[in-house]
């Protein structure tokens, strides 16, 4: 009996969906591939990441250190890295004729400095492997058959293939179609934003950055979630990859207390506080007619300073020689341990990352199929995996794609 071509079909058209499919593709020529996008503009995400230039991936070559940047995935993602990880991305984008550059923090982009690189990559590839992409084109509901899927469009038109890959990102069909396939979701929440903080006089030195600051989310009884890095003040609080990173790590339990927590800074985290005192100490000493305002014997932006002060209630004109030791203790409690209040949830424009998606038990990731449906594969953020800022969300997007587009396409043997 004549074999027929192995039907797939690919619901979503961002980072992930075109990968897998175009990995699929790839792999078996003999394959018919349709990528089903609902709305009009695929790859719309890929577009506005990195600010417009798309941070494709982060130069971390080493699995068991790339998957301690997932507050939630790494440990599934440790085996799945050793199959297709960031130098396995540089090289596919490459042998498209797209060449990368690493920055100095690790994050890699286009060398054009253009996600419409990649954006045009990614859709004259799938073309080129013959993936017919269908835009403009909602999904409503899946049915499992005998052998295979039926996908139900919102025109009233039906679908079938004989593997089903879901790369819906965060969209909420995404889950509702994973859902009424028997899997269950965690709750998606917001992850990567950044931090309200009701101090208008903190609010007032927007534009004034600091690298690195240490930032301690205090949890009640909890242990404290804490990260160092550069922080940015802005006209409603904090940003800065510091407090992407941290929301991150603390997305539920931010979520949890409604955005309301107890946040420490230490502005000098490279300092133990015995010497941030005996800094303050030596300027007060060497300089005890100085007014504090002007005189601070530590590497802070002179506006930051001021503010700093004002919070261990020392005025502009107090001098060195005029506080107590009590005061001075004040001071330095500010600078290693000041107590600020999160007061809610900012945005991160570049991106717009959630944490949730389909549970981690219930697929292999080896080949990114369901344990509970055969024939059906999950791809990118459609799956409780998320990570910091710098790249390492496509990079999770890109392997779980690759690894099920290429397990996808060996599977055709009963295809008959």
């Amino acid at each position: 009996m004549k074999l027929r071509s192995l039907e797939v079909i690919v619901i979503g058209g961002g980072a992930a969906g075109f990968f897998g499919a175009i990995a699929c593709a790839q792999a078996n020529p003999q394959a018919h591939v349709t990528l089903i996008e609902a709305s009009r503009q695929p790859l719309a995400k890929v577009l506005i990441s990195g600010g417009g230039r798309c941070n494709v991936t982060h130069a971390c070559f080493d699995p068991e250190v790339l998957v301690q940047n997932y507050p939630r995935g790494g440990k599934a993602l440790r085996g799945a890295f050793s199959r297709f990880q960031p130098q396995d991305t540089v090289d596919w984008f490459a042998s498209q004729g797209v060449h990368l550059k690493t920055e100095a923090d690790g994050r890699i982009f286009p060398v054009t400095n253009s996600s419409e690189t990649i954006v045009e990559c990614l859709i004259k590839t799938a073309a080129k492997a013959g993936v017919e992409l269908l835009i403009g084109t909602p999904v409503v509901g899946v049915k499992c058959k005998e052998k295979g899927f039926e996908i139900i469009l919102k025109s009233g038109e039906t679908k079938n293939s004989d593997r089903l890959l879901l790369a819906t990102g965060n969209s909420l069909i995404g889950y509702k179609l994973a859902k009424e396939l028997g899997h269950q979701i965690e709750a998606p929440v917001p992850s990567l934003f950044t931090f309200n903080i009701g101090d208008p006089q903190l609010r007032s030195l927007a534009g004034i950055s600091v690298n690195p600051v240490n930032l301690r989310l205090s949890l009640g009884n909890k242990t404290p979630l804490q990260q160092t890095g550069p922080l940015l003040i802005t006209h409603w609080g904090i940003s800065g990859p510091a407090v992407l990173k941290l929301s991150a790590w603390g997305a539920r339990i931010l979520n949890q207390n409604r955005y309301q927590a107890q946040l420490l800074i230490n502005w000098l985290p490279d300092l133990s506080q015995t010497e941030v005192r005996e800094n303050l100490l030596t300027v007060k000493q060497e300089w005890p007619k100085k007014a504090i305002a002007l005189h601070r014997g530590v590497d802070l932006p002179h506006r930051l300073w001021q503010y700093l002060i004002s919070r261990a209630d020392i005025t502009t004109e107090d001098r060195w020689a005029e506080i107590s030791n009590k005061t001075l203790n004040k001071l330095v409690q500010e600078i290693t341990q000041g107590i600020y209040l999160i007061s809610g949830k900012g945005v991160f424009k570049e991106e717009f990352v959630t944490c949730g998606g389909v549970k981690l038990p219930f697929v292999n990731f080896k080949t990114m199929e369901s344990k509970l449906v055969p024939g059906l594969y999950f791809a990118g953020e459609v799956l409780d995996i998320d990570g910091v800022t710098g790249g390492f969300n496509f990079q999770s997007a890109w392997t779980t794609a690759y690894l099920a587009g290429i397990a996808i396409a060996a599977l055709s043997d009963d295809i008959v």
